[in-house]
């Protein structure tokens, strides 16, 4: 039923376009008979430079878009409000809130408040996100097929391109706190295709402006031929890839040292390199736990715990807890701030700790303290060799 209050609100949608000072519409209190429809949501939306009306149709388990010019918008919204419709209307404004709500009698009833918000949407369909890398003029993304030629990202590169940003994005603050250094020297161990080494080598050099040498350590001579291809022909001067392995790579002069899902005892070989030439940062993300998996499995130790560890999948992740906190006490024993957290959701890989070691001005003083943390979570366990603490020396 429309009445003058509904007629106002139309009104002042009319007039909020106008003036620009429109925010949102937001239809609740759903009694139609369309199954599952909760509400709908209005915003301004911008498309080939056209303003249009954005109805967000909000189900109980999707979303369903749908765009309207704004003259036909305003037919719509008086359609969806009526006795088997919506029974409440929002409209959003910088200058103030109107509520128009259907009463017990079948009539509609205005109020006016004052802003709730105060900022005016986005007018792009898609909101530009606030990338460290972006996709465009990147010659580099093309060749690595992360992008077409131009610079619009592949759809079956989405998740990859969203990996490289969270990547940077994650080590932004660390790189920034790095000493100031006439070029930072960085080895990235297991480089693979080098899609993360190319992003990192982008922004400190060209965000940053940190200029960096960094080394992509790869055992795949095909991959590191195409590395090197794609970074001379992005003119990244100061970017290497070289075949060997974590274990064999030999450099003295390293202040940065990243090892992505190198396999099991490799992420301590890729730390043991980082600890004796004293890097700046230390950055590591685990793959496969198998060497400690064995030592617990082999000397099956009773403790509190061990009625967890019974069960194969329980061991699996008490193993790899273990092994990354040991290698973190050992971090911290040669001087470095730890820090572990998420690096990547499932989605990407289920193996997605990221540990990251900062060297501290000043050495630990609890040093033996830590040591003798070590020694006690190994006898607890059952380890006899964790592979980082017999090459540190720590048995």
């Amino acid at each position: 039923m429309i009445n003058d209050n509904s007629k106002k609100f139309i009104n002042a949608i009319v007039s909020s376009l106008q003036d620009n000072s429109f925010i949102k519409i937001t239809l609740s209190n759903y009694k139609g008979l369309e199954e599952n429809l909760k509400n709908i949501y209005v915003k301004k939306v911008l498309i080939k430079k056209e303003e249009q009306l954005s109805f967000i149709y909000r189900y109980q388990t999707k979303d369903i878009t749908k765009n309207h010019q704004i003259s036909d918008a305003l037919i719509l919204i008086p359609s969806l409000l009526n006795q088997n419709g919506f029974k409440i209307a929002t409209l959003f404004t910088s200058n103030f809130d109107a509520i128009l709500e259907m009463q017990k009698n079948n009539t509609w009833a205005l109020k006016q408040l004052k802003p709730s918000l105060n900022a005016v949407e986005s007018l792009h369909h898609d909101k530009i996100k606030n990338r460290k890398i972006e996709a465009v003029e990147k010659k580099y993304l093309y060749e690595l097929n992360i992008t077409d030629v131009n610079g619009t990202v592949l759809k079956t590169s989405q998740d990859k391109f969203k990996q490289i940003n969270h990547y940077v994005e994650i080590l932004s603050s660390l790189l920034k706190e790095l000493p100031e250094r006439t070029i930072t020297n960085v080895v990235d161990m297991g480089a693979g295709k080098g899609y993360l080494t190319f992003a990192l080598y982008d922004y400190l050099t060209n965000i940053l402006n940190k200029p960096s040498n960094i080394i992509g350590v790869e055992f795949r001579q095909d991959l590191v031929d195409l590395c090197n291809k794609i970074a001379k022909n992005a003119n990244f001067n100061n970017l290497h890839f070289e075949q060997g392995t974590i274990d064999n790579y030999d450099n003295k002069n390293i202040h940065i040292l990243i090892a992505l899902h190198a396999c099991d005892t490799a992420t301590d070989d890729a730390i043991y390199k980082g600890i004796i030439n004293n890097a700046d940062l230390i950055v590591v993300a685990p793959c496969c736990h198998k060497q400690i998996r064995r030592e617990i499995e082999k000397q099956k130790c009773k403790n509190e715990l061990d009625f967890i560890t019974k069960y194969g999948i329980f061991l699996e992740r008490q193993a790899e807890m273990v092994t990354d906190g040991i290698r973190s006490l050992i971090l911290e024993y040669f001087g470095y701030s730890t820090k572990i957290f998420e690096f990547v959701t499932d989605l990407h890989t289920p193996k997605n700790i990221m540990i990251v070691g900062t060297k501290k001005k000043n050495s630990n003083e609890n040093k033996q303290e830590i040591l003798q943390k070590i020694k006690d979570s190994k006898a607890y366990f059952g380890i006899v060799n964790h592979h980082l603490a017999t090459k540190m020396g720590l048995v």
